[in-house]
Order: C-alpha cells, then sequence, then structure tokens
C-alpha cells in the first residue's frame, strides 16, 4: 500500500479519439518492407508497467514521474482525481494515442500501441461515437472482425442485454443503449486488459447497475479493467484497488478498504447550532463540513468528540456516528496541505 512517498506492502510491485476503439488493428507495414511490423511482447505477469512516467504539454506537467505496476491476472482498479489530475492522460499514453516525454512505460512488456498489444486490450473512451446509420448487431459483427478470437455476436448482445434493440440504428437508441453498445464493441475480441474510462457518465441508476454487473463478470473470466470515474460510489461498489492521482503523480495505491479506512476514525453527523469555527476546536476533529443542513465532522476519537459536543449543544438532533466512506478518504487525500474540509 501507497500512500504519497510511502510504501506499505502492496502485492503488485512497486517500481480521445470519436470511436470507442478498436484501435488500429489494421495497420499500414511500418518497417518499409511490405510486412507488418509487430514487436513480440516479453513474458511478464504484469498488464502495465510505468517507471518514472511523464508527459509534458509546454510548461505542465500532466504527468509527473508515475510508478505504478498493474498484474495481468484480473481484477478491477479504479483511477481516481480531481479534474486534470492526470487519469485521462496515463489512460492515453498506455493506449499508444500519446506519446511520452520521458520514463518507461510497458503494456504486457511491450510498448503501447503495437499490434500485438492492440489485440489484447479494448476501450470505451467518455467521447465515443459510432456511425448513426448501421445497428447495434452490425456494429458488433463489423467490430468482430477485427480481432482473432472475438466474442460470439449473440453472446455479446446478451451479456450486455442489447439483444432487445440489437436490430434498431445506432442513431434511434437512447443514450444509455448507445452506451451499452460502445461497450460491447470494448470487449468484443474478450481483451485480457479493458480500460473504461467514465463508462456510465450520463447513465440512469438502473442501467449503470447493469453496466456493473457486466464489468464483474467480465472480470471472472479473467480480464483486467482500469476503471477511471468520478462516480466514488461506483468505484467503491466495483473496485479491488485504488490508485489516486494528484497533479500528475500517484498520491495513493492500495486495495479498495485500506484507501477507504486510511482516514481513521469516524464521522459524526448531526443538525446543530454551534458554528463550524467551535466544532474545529473540540478534542480529535480533524475536518468539519457541511452536506445540506446536517454537520458533517471527521473525528480521530468520536467518543472524546461526543462528550464535548453534547455537552455544548445539548438540543442537537439527527445524530449518527459511521466509518470514513471512500469519498472521504478521497477529500481528504486530494485536499491541499493546511486547508480545512
Amino acid at each position: 500500500m501507497r500512500f504519497g512517498n510511502r510504501v506499505f506492502g502492496h502485492e503488485t510491485r512497486p517500481p480521445q479519439r470519436a470511436l470507442t476503439i478498436q484501435l488500429s488493428l489494421n495497420n499500414k507495414p511500418s518497417d518499409g518492407s511490405g510486412r507488418m511490423s509487430r514487436e513480440a511482447p516479453a513474458m511478464t505477469d504484469a498488464a502495465i508497467e510505468a517507471q518514472g512516467l511523464v508527459r509534458t504539454y509546454g510548461a505542465k506537467r500532466a504527468l509527473d514521474g508515475v510508478d505504478l505496476t498493474i498484474p495481468a491476472a484480473g481484477g478491477i482498479t479504479a483511477i481516481l482525481g480531481p479534474n486534470g489530475a492526470g487519469k485521462t492522460t496515463f489512460v492515453s499514453c498506455a493506449l499508444g494515442l500519446v506519446p511520452l516525454s520521458k520514463g518507461r512505460l510497458r503494456i504486457f512488456g511491450g510498448k503501447p500501441g503495437t499490434l500485438a498489444n492492440k489485440r489484447r486490450i479494448g476501450a470505451m473512451l467518455q467521447d465515443s461515437d459510432l456511425p448513426a446509420l448501421l445497428t447495434a448487431r452490425e456494429h458488433i459483427t463489423l467490430f468482430s472482425s477485427y480481432y482473432p478470437n472475438p466474442m460470439g455476436t449473440e453472446e455479446l448482445l446478451e451479456l450486455c442485454e442489447i439483444t432487445p434493440f440489437a436490430d434498431k440504428l445506432y442513431k434511434k437508441l437512447s443514450g444509455g443503449q448507445k452506451r451499452r453498445v460502445q461497450f460491447a464493441l470494448a470487449v468484443v475480441g474478450q481483451p485480457e486488459l479493458i480500460f473504461l474510462d467514465e463508462p456510465t457518465t450520463g447513465l440512469d441508476i438502473d442501467a449503470r447497475r447493469v453496466l456493473w454487473k457486466t464489468i464483474r463478470r467480465l472480470t471472472e473470466t479473467g480480464s483486467s479493467v482500469i476503471l477511471t470515474t468520478h462516480y466514488l460510489e461506483e468505484a467503491d461498489a466495483l473496485a479491488d484497488r485504488i490508485i489516486v492521482f494528484n497533479e500528475g503523480q500517484v498520491i495513493a495505491d492500495a486495495p479498495t478498504d485500506e484507501i477507504r479506512n486510511a482516514v481513521g476514525g469516524a464521522v459524526i453527523q448531526c443538525v446543530t447550532g454551534i458554528s463550524e469555527a467551535d466544532i474545529l476546536a473540540m478534542p480529535a476533529v480533524l475536518s468539519v463540513g457541511q452536506s445540506g443542513r446536517f454537520t458533517d465532522i471527521m473525528s480521530s476519537d468520536a467518543p472524546a468528540t461526543l462528550r464535548v459536543l453534547l455537552a455544548a449543544d445539548p438540543s442537537l438532533t439527527d445524530l449518527t456516528v459511521k466509518k470514513p466512506t471512500l469519498e472521504d478518504a478521497f477529500l481528504d487525500l486530494t485536499r491541499p496541505k493546511g486547508e480545512a474540509a
């Protein structure tokens, strides 16, 4: 487990395109010989290995010395971070869409973007769209032809719950139905590594849960999933491991439970007339925030805080004490130093 520059023994080794990506599997010859240029992947148990990864845009470092390893043994890794933290840039580098400025990045032991790796990877990016005048079934049939061992069309239609609208034109599908088709195209090649960039953006709760169920089923077959999302409850529900990016760096990397528990203590929620400044002065209080009419108090010692809180406001109501959530941990990790909640 790693928080900032500290390492606590994680089991892994330390160190936008307009279309849902099929990643140019029909590459043109690139070595001038009339033959396809291919890089044979090295034998490795890691899907992704990044060491000192840097990507600059002018004076800005979108990635600033990223070190991480993601195993090829299945499971779901969620990459979280504020806007501009470097999440999408990292995914783009891993897919071979953006070149590195510095450092080393290996995908299944080879360079990003090689033909050998493209056949092992699926991706669903946030800004995805598809030709309007093909049906969902036609899109899947077309994309199936790009891969040596694709999933059967009917099997995939059923897996992604597309069968009821499989023969409708893409332009006539709802937003949620389009996202299901885009997801199906990301997994049609039975990839070993799947990148999902904000996969449920714009979906209602029922459509989101359908996609969650499908993602879980894929990991049961050994696929590794890299999930970037702004929905922290989605990461909490799906991910085995959380990697937090902030200002181009990895500031936390641990199993989801350890990230959630890293804050320590408890969250006290109540309705009270006591000011935030007065609450901050109470014993063991780490931070104070508001959620509508509720006051949220992060405490390292809930009983000590409660004794003083109840003495100061015996009439407070709606009192609950709970363990910190992933959102609490995320906000604590990404909050600028010295800034109160």
